[in-house]
């Protein structure tokens, strides 16, 4: 989407403040701010007269300035939000937020500008390689004298100037001179304007923006993952259609390697318009991860209330996005019923209980998948079930598989059709190599190989392409191959340090505008205590709600995950990201050099004992797979110092530990 107003700045200057003015409130149309629309044409009024004092003084200075390019309100579909202006001059690019009321300079305004900026140099193809300044415009603040700017600041995006209305073209100036070089191309206007935006959502972001009537092809980054991924959600679409018409039952099973989109596929069925008509229910998106329905529904909910000034998003947030314990539990309480939805994405249906696990917390003596299939086996016309699955991630007992998918379907519910990813069927890595008929034999059943229904393209890093090759290299003991990876790891820093105190200043340090950051660390590493990080159940408890606002909030917020002072464990952070993280390592899972591998324990009072159950142990190398897999940008990996006269923290293993790491192509901060 183009800027609400594009022209060169001689054609601004001739311009009629009024028509541009009308301009942007025609472009903003029915945008969902209509209570602000009074508030926001003053503001752009005020910036208007701003910009043409700017302008004017500007080209006065340099007339081949007159050919520079401004766009007002050019916008950011990562962030459903607009820059107040662009500034393209020569080969620099400015990136300008207006506060047209402050009589001072904001942290948070400035971090806005700066998170544009960054925006720009991630996802804006024509912005790619250039150099970005970004300026925070104060209306009514004092003039203060400019920071001096670093001699060999690396990055394309610039440190944040500071401006009034009375020092904006003097700054701009001075930036431009900078900056700018002989050899620059210039940059052209409408190019730029039109260029292409990818930007890479986190999986927050992309539930906002689907709620907001967004669709998959607007939010996926890059080319070939938005094909993929529309691919996908297209044909689950047609097959709901298909089910409806023929009067069918349908088990879909979606897969795809990490971070490639499954959670965002499922989440674009529920939200599809094609799927709320002729006559259709609302569908469900089910998860039993229960951070994760909380911080996303929150999420909207928030972003709900932001676009519209109005509450009620609550109630309809909870018709689209539910825990899938609940779902159970409502739907078994009306055991004659059929639940009013007919089409309910299950995600990370691998990890859906089994028998043994189902009996405990339910009390049906069936595993989930099966509780699952009975409850939409009620619906006497038509249903459709989408399994999203994965592997590698499973971190706690008793979750039954995919299998177990697929034994129920041929046992008891052989009368319902099957639409599966080949890998689904044949076993790939993206499933742990497990397979939906673990003994080759589907019965009865009507199977219906979907290649669609595979994503292979990853949309969660922008960055990071081989980082899953190196978390699985070192998880695997394979120092080697480790380190070969990590030499073509170009644009996501990795770096391991022995400091908690190094390890949030190299975090703060790489955190940028409205970036997140944040501890994490194994849920079993309790004895990360000593260093002021609590990861005990009984903390956790007392504290239900603090991960909405720790993945939410923004500093000066100090429930803010930015604050470094809490660290989320492998439940509250499984399926989210964040920007940069900091993984902090515990006792319970620390390398052993002379048997090349790793140790695998738990705390019990004063000592450790081994881990010795090959499933548990499986379960603790995949939280912390699930750990090294956070971040979007970067990653402090912090291995503690130790202590040898306490026996629970043995220096001896952290050095290990960390001389792994070091082998494995990390450099130390």
């Amino acid at each position: 989407m183009p800027a609400y107003y594009r022209a060169t700045l001689a054609e601004f200057l001739a311009d009629d403040p009024k028509r541009v003015l009308g301009l942007l409130t025609a472009a903003s149309g029915d945008s969902g701010f209509a209570e602000l629309k009074h508030r926001q044409t003053k503001a752009w009024q005020r910036e208007v007269e701003m910009l043409r004092a700017t302008a004017a003084s500007l080209v006065a200075e340099d007339s081949p300035r007159a050919r520079w390019t401004l766009l007002l309100e050019y916008p950011i579909p990562r962030r459903d939000s607009r820059i107040d202006a662009v500034l393209l001059g020569g080969g620099v690019i400015f990136c300008i937020e207006f506060k047209t009321e402050d009589k001072r300079h904001s942290r948070q305004t400035e971090q806005q500008a700066e998170d544009y900026a960054l925006d720009l140099r991630d996802f804006h193809e024509r912005s790619r390689g250039r150099c970005i300044v970004p300026f925070a415009v104060a209306a009514k603040a004092s003039a203060e004298t400019p920071v001096a700017k670093p001699e060999d600041w690396a990055d394309a995006v610039r440190p944040v100037w500071r401006a009034n209305p009375f020092d904006l073209a003097s700054l701009l100036s001075t930036a431009f001179r900078a900056e700018s070089t002989p050899t620059d191309l210039a940059i052209d206007g409408a190019t730029w304007d039109l260029s292409a935006y990818r930007p890479v959502p986190t999986i927050v972001e992309a539930a906002e923006a689907l709620y907001a009537g967004h669709n998959v092809r607007e939010i996926a980054h890059s080319h070939a993952g938005a094909i993929n991924l529309t691919l996908t959600s297209d044909k689950l679409v047609e097959i709901v259609e298909s089910a409806q018409r023929e009067h069918l039952k349908v088990a879909c099973f979606v897969t795809g390697v990490p971070g490639a989109g499954k959670t965002l596929a499922g989440l674009n069925v529920v939200h599809n318009p094609a799927l709320r008509q002729a006559g259709r229910p609302s569908s469900v998106f089910l998860s039993g991860n229960g951070p994760l329905v909380k911080i996303v529904s929150a999420a909207i909910t928030r972003d709900f209330r932001r676009r519209t000034q109005r509450d009620g998003g609550e109630r309809t947030v909870s018709t689209f996005i539910q825990n899938v314990h609940s779902f159970v539990r409502e739907a078994m309480d009306k055991p004659d019923e059929a639940p009013p939805e007919r089409v309910v994405v299950f995600d990370e249906a691998q990890r859906a209980w089994d028998a043994v696990q189902n009996a405990k917390k339910t009390g049906q003596d069936i595993s989930e998948p099966e509780t699952m299939l009975s409850i939409m086996d009620r619906h006497r016309d038509w249903a459709v079930l989408i399994a999203l699955v994965g592997g590698g991630q499973e971190i706690h007992n008793g979750e039954a598989g995919l299998a177990e998918w697929g034994r129920t379907l041929r046992d008891t519910f052989p009368h319902w059709r099957v639409a599966a990813s080949p890998k689904a069927l044949t076993g790939d890595t993206s499933v742990a190599g497990h397979h939906l008929f673990e003994d080759g034999s589907s019965g009865t059943l009507s199977i219906q190989p979907e290649p669609a229904l595979h994503l292979d393209v990853c949309l969660r890093s922008f960055r990071a392409q081989r980082v899953s090759e190196w978390v699985e290299a070192v998880l695997s003991g394979d120092a080697t191959k480790a380190a070969t990876i990590m030499a073509d790891i170009r644009e996501f820093p990795i770096v391991l340090t022995r400091s908690l105190g190094a390890a949030r200043a190299w975090l703060q340090e790489h955190t940028r505008g409205l970036r997140r950051c944040g501890l994490v660390a194994s849920s079993g590493a309790i004895r990360l205590r000593p260093h002021g990080l609590e990861l005990s159940s009984g903390f956790r408890q007392g504290n239900r709600d603090i991960y909405v606002n720790w993945f939410l909030a923004h500093p000066p917020d100090v429930r803010s995950s930015n604050q470094l002072e809490v660290a989320a464990s492998e439940f509250e952070c499984q399926g989210l990201e964040l920007d940069w993280v900091g993984v902090c390592l515990g006792g319970d899972f620390t390398f052993d050099n002379p048997a090349g591998g790793w140790s695998f324990r738990s705390v019990g009072g004063s000592r450790w004992g081994e881990v010795g159950k090959e499933i548990d142990r499986r379960y603790l190398l995949n939280t912390y797979r699930v750990l090294l897999s956070r971040a979007r940008e970067g990653l402090v990996i912090w291995v503690p110092p130790g202590d040898s006269r306490d026996l629970t923290r043995p220096s001896s293993w952290f050095e290990a530990t960390a001389d792994h790491l070091v082998r494995c192509g990390l450099p130390m901060v």
